[in-house]
């Protein structure tokens, strides 16, 4: 498997790609057609030699990923609103009047801020506050303890609302399309051309998805809180134990990009191994798409990434397909007929 660099996310009916300093969406509108639009992008990472250090990069990237994310689910969203949605609303027209050519720009910051403070509240605040309840009630002393439950109370609310949302219409369409995204992916990084047929043979699941980030995310805190609360006072005030707490997002947000990093990007045991319970959560976020979701992607990655010349510039890399097919079938939605098994290349 050879990384190519390109990476992306599902969006309402549609999949955005990215390369380098480019994005594109595209997008199935109520009429089947399928628009594509391409815009650059800017790295915040690049704009300072101090942001491009390992650990420090990893934040500004979750930013500017969050940041596209967003733009990219308003702007397919769009397609889809009511007519009554499209009328500009009373608040739309003051902040116009008040930000002017900045009001984007603004609106923008708004939602990210909001974003961000719930997830904080959802997975920081709200387990810790749990966790502080129960060791009023059982009489927990430690604050190692103290902290390990906290940990688990936070799995199970990241489980619990992965769950969730996984149950919701919209949202399992959504989850079709970020299926057909990492299944273009793995399609061009495992040597095979860009097409349904073998896109369809490909994995939905993928070692760089943002699923496993956040799994990373929820380890990588618990074994940092963990370290904090043994070193801190026992009689220490809460609301500087959240503080602390608010402090090291930005530390576990690094620490977790720099091993995704490294998983996307190299082959060993250890690495393999760690990845693994995030790419078994990828079960919840990605389903197998149909042929129209998987044409969707292929439109949104030839937007930005020439495949053909990858898969020139890589050949040496990719193993030749042979005559025998190792299946794996581990997973209960992949049930595959050998005689059916046929790559689709001119190769």
């Amino acid at each position: 498997m050879k990384a190519s660099g390109i990476g992306g996310q599902a969006v309402l009916e549609g999949i955005m790609m990215r390369n380098k300093d480019k994005y594109s969406v595209a997008v199935r509108k109520p009429d089947k057609e399928i628009i594509v639009d391409v815009k650059n992008c800017k790295d915040t990472s690049k704009r300072l030699k101090i942001f491009k250090l390992p650990f420090i990069r990893g934040v500004f990237s979750f930013v500017d990923s969050l940041v596209i994310g967003i733009k990219t689910l308003t702007y397919s969203a769009q397609f889809y609103e009511d007519e009554e949605e499209v009328k500009e609303k009373p608040v739309d027209k003051v902040t116009r009047s008040v930000f002017k050519e900045k009001a984007e720009d603004f609106l923008m910051g708004i939602t990210i801020f909001v974003s961000i403070m719930f997830s904080v509240f959802l997975f920081i605040v709200l387990p810790y506050g749990i966790s502080e309840l129960l060791k009023n009630a059982v009489n927990i002393r430690s604050n190692t303890v103290l902290a390990v439950v906290e940990g688990i109370f936070r799995i199970v609310i990241f489980l619990l609302y992965m769950f969730l949302i996984s149950r919701m219409k919209d949202i399992q369409r959504t989850f079709m399309y970020h299926g057909a995204e990492h299944k273009c992916i793995n399609c061009i990084e495992q040597g095979f051309e860009l097409n349904i047929e073998n896109v369809k043979m490909s994995s939905r699941i993928h070692k760089r998805c943002g699923t496993s980030f956040l799994f990373f995310v929820m380890f990588i805190s618990i074994i940092c809180f963990i370290a904090v609360s043994a070193i801190l006072p026992k009689d220490i005030s809460i609301i500087i134990k959240v503080i602390v707490r608010l402090l090291l997002v930005p530390v576990i947000a690094g620490i977790s990009y720099e091993i995704l990093r490294a998983a996307g990007t190299y082959e060993n045991k250890f690495l393999n191994i760690v990845s693994k319970p995030g790419m078994c959560m990828q079960k919840f976020t990605t389903k197998e798409p149909d042929d129209s979701m998987i044409e969707v992607g292929i439109k949104a990655v030839e937007a930005v990434f020439d495949w053909k010349a990858f898969l020139e510039e890589n050949k040496e890399e990719f193993k030749p397909v042979s005559d025998t097919v190792e299946v794996d079938f581990d997973d209960d939605d992949d049930i595959v007929k050998i005689d059916e098994f046929r790559i689709k290349s001119d190769k």
